[in-house]
C-alpha cells in the first residue's frame, strides 16, 4: 500500500512541473524564480560559476549555481521555512522521493546516486540541503564551494 501511494504521489508532482529554475534548468528561468519564491534577488560570478541568491519573505535564502553552460548544477537553501523541493528540484524531484521513501528514520538525509546528490536536515525554524548533480559540476569547481 505504501508504495502504491507514493507511486501515486511522485506521478501526481511529476506532472505539475513548471519553467523554473530549477536544479538542470537553464538561466532563462532564473527570474521566474524570483517571482515566484516572491524573493529579493542577488547574484556573484566566480570563473567557473555565477551564485544566484535569492531571499524569501520568511528570511529562507536559496542559492542557485548556474555553469557557463547556462545550467544549474547546484541548488542549496537554509532557513526557517522548507523552500519547494519540487521547485528547486525540477526534473530530479521524483528520484529524490523515491530515494528519500527507501530510507527510514528522522533525522539528517543523504541521498546519494548515479546523478544525484542531495543532503537535507534541520527542524523546525532551521531547514538546509543543498542538491547537485555531479556531472553538470564545471571542472574545476570543488564540492566545498557549493554552500
Amino acid at each position: 500500500m505504501r508504495a502504491w501511494s507514493l507511486g501515486m504521489a511522485v506521478a501526481l508532482l511529476a506532472g505539475s512541473f513548471s519553467a523554473w529554475a530549477s536544479l538542470g534548468g537553464d538561466a532563462a528561468s532564473v527570474a521566474a524564480d524570483q517571482r515566484q519564491m516572491n524573493a529579493a534577488l542577488r547574484s556573484t560570478s566566480a570563473p567557473q560559476y555565477t551564485q544566484f541568491e535569492f531571499q524569501t519573505p520568511s528570511g529562507t535564502r536559496v542559492r542557485e549555481y548556474l555553469s557557463p553552460a547556462g545550467v544549474v548544477f547546484a541548488v542549496v537553501w537554509n532557513g526557517p521555512s522548507l523552500p519547494d523541493l519540487r521547485q528547486l528540484l525540477g526534473r530530479y524531484f521524483a528520484q529524490y522521493v523515491e530515494a528519500n521513501a527507501e530510507g527510514a528514520g528522522a533525522g539528517p538525509r543523504l541521498i546519494a546516486q548515479p546523478g544525484l546528490i542531495v543532503y537535507a536536515g534541520g527542524h523546525m525554524r532551521a531547514f538546509m540541503g543543498r542538491a547537485l548533480v555531479p556531472d553538470l559540476v564545471p571542472k574545476g569547481v570543488s564540492l566545498e564551494e557549493i554552500r
